[in-house]
C-alpha cells in the first residue's frame, strides 16, 4: 500500500484547513498513513509532506520495520511532550489534532505542555480519505469475507446445529473458529448469534439457550485480515419456521434488494437508505426496523459511510458499504439480512458469496 502517497493526499488539505501540521492520534488514521500495526503510536504531519512517527520503546524495532519511510521519534517518558517537539522540530505553531482522537484528559495534558502552540481541532480529514478504498484494501476486505463465507458453510449449512444440544454461544464459537481455520488473522467482531425470540434483538449477545425446532437463527459475523474487516449478517431456520417469520423474511429480502440496485457512486446516502426503508414502511413494519440501512468497511468494522435517515452524503466509487435492513418482533423473531458492497459509478458490486435465502435446517 501507498502509504507516502496517502501522507500527500492529506497534506493537501492542511493548506485548505490553514495549518501548519496534524497530530494523527487515532490508531486506525496512524496504520492508515504509515502502516504501523502496534497499540501506541501518533504522527505529525507537516503541510509540506514532512512527517514524523512517534511511538514508546515497546514498539521501536517494529517500528523500524513497518514505518521505514518516515523519520521516528521513540520515547520511553514524559508524553505528551514528543508531540510538542515533533511539531516544533516542523516549525509549527498553528497544531491541529484529531477531535475524536483525544479524551478531554488528553486535552488537559497536551493544552497544558503546547507553549505557545495554537491547537485546532480538525475533523473526520483522515476518515473522509479512508472512504474510498485502493485495490489492496478491496482485496483485503474481499479475504476476510471470504473466511466468513467459509465459516457460514462450514458451521451452519452443513448441518452443524443440533436441536437441544447446540447453544448460541457454541455457534459463535463454531464460527470464530471456522474463520480461523479458513485464513482469517481474527474474527472481525464479537459475533452475534440469537435464537429464536432473541433474535428479535439487532444486537444480542449470545447466551447458552439451547436450539429448539422453528427458530429463526440470526448470525452477524466477520473475519479480520490484513486489518482490514468484513460484515455479513443472515438469517436461516431450524425446522420450519413460523409463517410470519417466513413473510417477514421475503420482506427484509426485497427491501435489501432495493437499497442493492439504489447504491451507486454520487447517490445520496439518505436516498439509498430510503430505498430499503420504503418496502419496509409500505408493508406497515417501520416500526419494527429501529436502524440504518448500513455502514463503511475497513480498518474499523463501523466506518463512514453512515447510510441513515439523515446526514446524507454522496457515495463514493470504491467505497465499500454495508446494507443491513431487518425487522425484529418482540416475542417472536427477527431477521436482518446483510451484505458489502464495492460501489462502482453505475451501481455496486455484491462481496459475499454466500446464500441469503431463507435456508430450512
Amino acid at each position: 500500500m501507498d502509504h507516502a502517497l496517502r501522507r500527500f493526499r492529506l497534506a493537501r488539505r492542511l493548506a485548505e484547513l490553514d495549518l501548519d501540521v496534524l497530530v494523527v492520534t487515532r490508531l486506525p488514521n496512524v496504520r492508515y498513513l504509515t502502516g504501523f500495526t502496534g497499540s501506541n503510536a501518533q504522527v505529525v504531519l507537516a503541510r509540506d509532506g514532512d512527517s514524523t512517527f512517534l511511538t514508546d520503546g515497546r514498539y521501536g524495532e517494529q517500528a523500524r520495520h513497518e514505518v521505514p519511510d518516515v523519520g521516528h521519534s521513540v520515547y520511553t517518558a514524559g508524553y505528551p511532550r514528543p508531540l510538542i517537539e515533533a511539531w516544533r522540530s516542523l516549525g509549527a505553531t498553528r497544531v491541529g489534532f484529531e477531535r475524536k482522537g483525544l479524551t478531554y484528559e488528553q486535552w488537559e495534558q497536551l493544552t497544558e505542555v503546547a507553549e505557545g502552540a495554537e491547537l485546532v481541532p480538525v475533523g473526520a480529514e483522515v476518515e473522509a480519505l479512508r472512504i474510498t478504498k485502493d485495490p489492496e484494501e478491496i482485496t483485503l476486505i474481499a479475504a476476510a469475507q471470504e473466511a466468513a463465507d467459509v465459516a457460514f458453510e462450514r458451521v451452519i449449512l452443513r448441518g452443524g446445529l443440533r436441536e437441544g444440544r447446540t447453544t448460541e454461544r457454541e455457534v459463535a464459537r463454531a464460527l470464530d473458529a471456522a474463520m480461523l481455520d479458513a485464513g482469517a488473522d481474527e474474527r472481525g467482531f464479537e459475533t452475534i448469534v440469537a435464537f429464536g425470540p432473541s433474535a428479535a434483538e439487532p444486537h444480542h449477545d449470545p447466551t447458552d439457550r439451547p436450539l429448539s425446532r422453528g427458530d429463526v437463527v440470526k448470525l452477524d459475523f466477520g473475519g479480520l485480515m490484513g486489518g482490514y474487516h468484513s460484515d455479513m449478517t443472515r438469517t436461516v431456520a431450524f425446522g420450519e419456521p413460523d409463517v410470519r417469520l417466513r413473510e417477514i423474511h421475503d420482506l427484509v429480502a426485497a427491501a435489501q434488494r432495493a437499497g442493492i440496485a439504489a447504491a451507486r457512486a454520487g447517490a445520496s446516502t439518505v436516498d439509498v437508505d430510503a430505498a430499503a426503508r420504503n418496502v419496509i414502511r409500505d408493508a406497515g413494519h417501520a416500526g419494527e426496523y429501529p436502524h440504518g440501512l448500513g455502514h463503511g468497511v475497513g480498518l474499523e468494522i463501523h466506518e463512514a459511510p453512515f447510510m441513515r435517515w439523515d446526514g446524507g452524503v454522496e457515495l463514493a466509487q470504491g467505497a465499500v458499504v454495508t446494507i443491513e435492513p431487518g425487522v425484529y418482533i418482540p416475542g417472536l423473531g427477527g431477521v436482518r439480512i446483510e451484505d458489502m458492497v464495492e460501489v462502482t459509478a453505475d451501481g455496486c458490486r455484491e462481496i459475499p458469496r454466500s446464500t441469503k435465502e431463507l435456508v430450512v435446517l
